[in-house]
C-alpha cells in the first residue's frame, strides 16, 4: 500500500468540491487501503480523498486508541447535527503543525456507504463527531483554517508557504495530523 502525497494548505486543489462516488466496486478498494495507510503513517485520525487530490466523496477515519477501528464513509451526508456546539482545538494533515479552536456540533448523525457499498448510519459524538465534520468540510472544499480570522489565516498561509519553500530546498517532506 503506497503512502499518498497529502496536499498542503494553501494548495488550491484543497478547495475543489468532491463529486459523489458513482460506483463502489473493487477498483475503489486500493484507494481506500492507501488512504488508511497514509492516515496511519501521518499519525492522523481522519483523511478525506480531497486531501490526496482525489475529488470524490470518500473519507477514512480511525479515532480508536489502538488505531484498529477504521471507518470508511463513501458519499457521506450529515442528516442531523446537534444544536449544542462546542469549541475544540483542531489540527489537520493538510495544515501541518497548526492547531486552533473551531466550533462544531457536539453530536451528528451521518448516512454513508461503507467500503463495500452497504448503507450505514453512524451516530457520533465527541472526537468522532468533530472528525466527521472536519473531513466533510474537506469534501466541500473547506479547510479548518477558514473558520479562523483573516489575520490568523494569513499568518498561517505565510508560515506554511515559507516552510514549503524551505522543505523544497532541503528535501524534507510535510508532517501533520487530521
Amino acid at each position: 500500500m503506497p503512502i499518498l502525497a497529502i496536499l498542503r494548505y494553501p494548495d488550491p486543489r484543497l478547495h475543489k468540491v468532491a463529486q459523489p462516488v458513482a460506483d463502489v466496486n473493487e477498483a475503489l478498494q486500493p484507494l481506500i487501503d492507501d488512504m488508511l495507510a497514509t492516515m496511519y503513517e501521518a499519525q492522523g485520525i481522519g483523511l478525506a480523498a480531497t486531501q490526496v487530490d482525489v475529488h470524490q466523496r470518500l473519507i477514512v477515519i480511525d479515532v480508536s486508541e489502538e488505531r484498529n477501528q477504521p471507518l470508511v464513509l463513501i458519499n457521506p451526508v450529515i442528516v442531523w447535527a446537534s444544536a449544542e456546539r462546542q469549541k475544540g482545538e483542531e489540527g489537520c494533515l493538510s495544515v501541518p503543525g497548526i492547531y486552533d479552536g473551531v466550533e462544531r456540533s457536539v453530536a451528528v448523525r451521518v448516512e454513508a456507504l461503507d467500503r463495500h457499498g452497504k448503507p450505514q448510519t453512524i451516530e457520533a459524538d465527541g472526537l468522532l463527531a468533530v472528525c466527521i465534520q472536519h473531513e466533510m468540510d474537506h469534501l466541500m472544499g473547506k479547510v479548518f483554517v477558514e473558520y479562523l480570522s483573516p489575520l490568523k489565516r494569513n499568518r498561517i498561509k505565510t508560515k506554511l508557504v515559507k516552510e514549503q519553500k524551505e522543505d523544497a530546498r532541503s528535501g524534507h517532506g510535510p508532517q501533520g495530523r487530521m
